[in-house]
Protein backbone atom coordinates (compact mmCIF):
# COMPACT_ATOMS: atom_id res chain seq x y z
CA UNK A 1 0.00 0.00 0.00
CA UNK A 2 3.22 2.32 0.96
CA UNK A 3 4.61 1.52 -2.51
CA UNK A 4 1.27 2.55 -4.51
CA UNK A 5 0.83 5.60 -2.88
CA UNK A 6 4.74 6.61 -3.21
CA UNK A 7 4.46 5.77 -7.23
CA UNK A 8 1.32 8.07 -7.37
CA UNK A 9 2.74 10.88 -5.32
CA UNK A 10 5.69 10.31 -7.75
CA UNK A 11 3.56 10.46 -11.14
CA UNK A 12 1.89 13.64 -10.15
CA UNK A 13 4.66 15.16 -9.21
CA UNK A 14 6.58 14.64 -12.85
CA UNK A 15 3.76 15.51 -14.75
CA UNK A 16 3.16 18.89 -12.49
CA UNK A 17 7.02 19.35 -12.70
CA UNK A 18 7.23 20.95 -16.58
CA UNK A 19 6.59 24.38 -15.57
CA UNK A 20 9.40 26.78 -15.94
CA UNK A 21 10.86 30.20 -17.09
CA UNK A 22 12.77 28.77 -20.43
CA UNK A 23 9.62 29.22 -22.20
CA UNK A 24 10.07 27.53 -25.75
CA UNK A 25 11.44 24.18 -24.40
CA UNK A 26 8.76 24.28 -21.40
CA UNK A 27 5.63 25.13 -23.99
CA UNK A 28 6.70 22.64 -26.37
CA UNK A 29 7.05 19.58 -23.58
CA UNK A 30 3.74 21.15 -22.04
CA UNK A 31 2.51 20.77 -25.84
CA UNK A 32 3.97 17.40 -26.44
CA UNK A 33 6.33 18.30 -29.20
CA UNK A 34 9.27 16.26 -27.30
CA UNK A 35 11.53 16.34 -30.49
CA UNK A 36 11.47 20.53 -30.37
CA UNK A 37 11.65 20.39 -27.01
CA UNK A 38 14.59 18.41 -26.83
CA UNK A 39 16.41 20.61 -29.13
CA UNK A 40 15.50 23.95 -27.47
CA UNK A 41 16.56 22.38 -23.85
CA UNK A 42 20.24 20.52 -24.14
CA UNK A 43 22.24 23.60 -24.84
CA UNK A 44 20.49 25.25 -22.06
CA UNK A 45 20.85 21.89 -19.74
CA UNK A 46 24.60 21.52 -20.88
CA UNK A 47 25.61 25.15 -20.17
CA UNK A 48 23.81 24.39 -16.33
CA UNK A 49 20.72 25.89 -16.12
CA UNK A 50 18.92 23.94 -13.43
CA UNK A 51 15.10 23.64 -14.73
CA UNK A 52 16.94 22.42 -18.39
CA UNK A 53 18.69 19.58 -16.82
CA UNK A 54 15.09 18.78 -14.68
CA UNK A 55 13.39 18.68 -17.58
CA UNK A 56 15.53 16.81 -19.38
CA UNK A 57 15.95 14.62 -16.85
CA UNK A 58 12.57 14.08 -16.87
CA UNK A 59 12.69 13.37 -20.59
CA UNK A 60 14.72 10.46 -20.05
CA UNK A 61 12.46 9.27 -17.08
CA UNK A 62 9.74 9.49 -18.91
CA UNK A 63 11.19 8.58 -22.36
CA UNK A 64 9.59 11.44 -23.87
CA UNK A 65 11.73 12.55 -27.14
CA UNK A 66 14.39 10.37 -26.33
CA UNK A 67 14.71 6.56 -25.05
CA UNK A 68 14.33 6.09 -21.85
CA UNK A 69 16.94 5.67 -19.89
CA UNK A 70 16.79 6.13 -16.09
CA UNK A 71 21.15 6.74 -15.68
CA UNK A 72 20.77 9.66 -18.13
CA UNK A 73 17.33 10.72 -15.66
CA UNK A 74 19.34 10.62 -12.51
CA UNK A 75 22.46 12.21 -13.70
CA UNK A 76 20.67 15.32 -15.34
CA UNK A 77 18.36 15.09 -11.94
CA UNK A 78 21.33 15.01 -9.92
CA UNK A 79 23.07 18.53 -11.64
CA UNK A 80 19.78 19.95 -11.36
CA UNK A 81 19.29 18.93 -7.71
CA UNK A 82 23.13 19.82 -6.64
CA UNK A 83 22.17 23.47 -7.43
CA UNK A 84 19.59 23.59 -5.13
CA UNK A 85 16.04 23.32 -7.33
CA UNK A 86 13.28 21.37 -5.37
CA UNK A 87 11.35 19.40 -8.17
CA UNK A 88 14.61 17.34 -8.65
CA UNK A 89 15.36 17.26 -5.26
CA UNK A 90 12.16 15.30 -4.67
CA UNK A 91 13.09 12.84 -7.60
CA UNK A 92 16.43 12.11 -7.09
CA UNK A 93 14.79 11.26 -3.39
CA UNK A 94 12.24 9.02 -5.19
CA UNK A 95 14.87 6.63 -7.46
CA UNK A 96 17.37 6.36 -4.55
CA UNK A 97 13.94 4.97 -2.63
CA UNK A 98 12.64 3.33 -5.15
CA UNK A 99 16.62 1.69 -6.25
CA UNK A 100 15.77 3.54 -9.58
CA UNK A 101 19.37 3.23 -11.60
CA UNK A 102 21.08 3.15 -8.22
CA UNK A 103 21.47 0.42 -5.37
CA UNK A 104 18.45 0.82 -3.02
CA UNK A 105 18.90 3.50 -0.92
CA UNK A 106 16.20 4.96 1.82
CA UNK A 107 18.58 6.61 3.78
CA UNK A 108 20.09 8.49 0.69
CA UNK A 109 16.33 9.03 -0.19
CA UNK A 110 15.34 10.62 2.93
CA UNK A 111 18.85 13.42 2.29
CA UNK A 112 17.37 14.29 -0.79
CA UNK A 113 13.48 14.15 0.50
CA UNK A 114 14.31 16.63 3.38
CA UNK A 115 16.91 19.14 1.24
CA UNK A 116 13.45 19.22 -1.11
CA UNK A 117 10.59 19.64 1.90
CA UNK A 118 12.90 22.11 3.80
CA UNK A 119 11.96 24.38 0.42
CA UNK A 120 8.80 23.87 0.91
CA UNK A 121 8.16 21.18 -2.10
CA UNK A 122 4.72 19.95 -0.98
CA UNK A 123 5.39 16.19 -2.51
CA UNK A 124 8.85 15.63 -0.74
CA UNK A 125 7.37 17.11 2.67
CA UNK A 126 4.08 14.25 2.03
CA UNK A 127 7.02 11.53 1.04
CA UNK A 128 8.93 12.55 4.00
CA UNK A 129 5.66 12.47 6.37
CA UNK A 130 5.32 8.60 5.41
CA UNK A 131 8.90 7.79 6.12
CA UNK A 132 8.22 9.73 9.92
CA UNK A 133 4.77 7.81 10.20
CA UNK A 134 6.03 3.94 9.36
CA UNK A 135 9.68 4.11 9.93
CA UNK A 136 11.38 3.62 6.88
CA UNK A 137 15.15 4.43 6.00
CA UNK A 138 16.23 4.45 9.89
CA UNK A 139 13.76 7.69 10.40
CA UNK A 140 12.22 7.63 14.09
CA UNK A 141 8.65 6.70 14.12
CA UNK A 142 7.12 10.25 15.21
CA UNK A 143 3.31 10.94 14.43
CA UNK A 144 3.81 14.66 15.46
CA UNK A 145 6.51 15.21 12.54
CA UNK A 146 4.51 13.56 10.46
CA UNK A 147 1.50 15.27 10.76
CA UNK A 148 3.83 18.50 10.82
CA UNK A 149 4.84 17.48 7.54
CA UNK A 150 1.37 16.56 6.23
CA UNK A 151 -0.39 19.57 7.82
CA UNK A 152 2.26 21.51 5.34
CA UNK A 153 2.23 19.47 2.02
CA UNK A 154 -1.74 19.46 2.54
CA UNK A 155 -1.19 23.82 2.37
CA UNK A 156 1.19 23.10 -0.27
CA UNK A 157 -2.08 21.36 -2.27
CA UNK A 158 -0.97 17.80 -1.64
CA UNK A 159 -4.63 15.77 -1.16
CA UNK A 160 -2.74 12.86 -0.15
CA UNK A 161 -1.04 14.27 2.80
CA UNK A 162 -4.58 15.68 3.84
CA UNK A 163 -6.07 11.94 3.71
CA UNK A 164 -2.75 10.49 5.64
CA UNK A 165 -2.83 13.77 8.06
CA UNK A 166 -6.69 12.56 8.96
CA UNK A 167 -5.48 9.21 9.22
CA UNK A 168 -2.48 9.67 11.46
CA UNK A 169 -5.12 11.92 13.66
CA UNK A 170 -7.05 8.86 14.88
CA UNK A 171 -4.04 7.89 17.01
CA UNK A 172 -2.76 11.09 18.51
CA UNK A 173 -3.26 12.82 21.72
CA UNK A 174 -4.49 16.06 22.36
CA UNK A 175 -0.98 16.84 23.55
CA UNK A 176 0.60 15.88 19.92
CA UNK A 177 -1.85 17.28 18.20
CA UNK A 178 -1.20 20.52 19.46
CA UNK A 179 2.74 20.34 19.24
CA UNK A 180 2.47 19.55 15.81
CA UNK A 181 0.02 22.67 14.90
CA UNK A 182 2.34 24.84 16.54
CA UNK A 183 5.49 23.30 14.80
CA UNK A 184 3.73 23.53 10.97
CA UNK A 185 2.74 27.36 11.96
CA UNK A 186 6.33 28.60 13.72
CA UNK A 187 8.37 26.57 10.23
CA UNK A 188 8.83 28.75 7.30
CA UNK A 189 10.02 27.22 4.06
CA UNK A 190 14.41 27.32 3.31
CA UNK A 191 14.38 26.93 7.46
CA UNK A 192 15.51 23.20 8.95
CA UNK A 193 12.57 20.44 9.34
CA UNK A 194 12.60 19.57 12.89
CA UNK A 195 13.92 15.91 13.14
CA UNK A 196 12.30 14.91 16.41
CA UNK A 197 9.55 15.95 18.11
CA UNK A 198 9.08 16.11 21.85
CA UNK A 199 5.77 13.95 22.47
CA UNK A 200 5.70 12.12 19.20
CA UNK A 201 8.20 8.69 19.57
CA UNK A 202 5.85 5.71 19.52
Amino acid sequence: MKKILFALCLLLAMQQAAYAGFAEGAMAYNSKNYALAYREIVPLAKAGNADAEHLLGLMYYMGRGVPQDYKQALEWHRKAALQGKADAQYVVGAMYYTGNAVIQDHKQAIVWFRKAAEQGHAEAQQVLGLMYRYHIGGMPQDNVIAYMLWNLAAAGGSANAAEQRAAVLRSMTQEQIEEGQALSAAWKPNTPLPRQSRTGGG
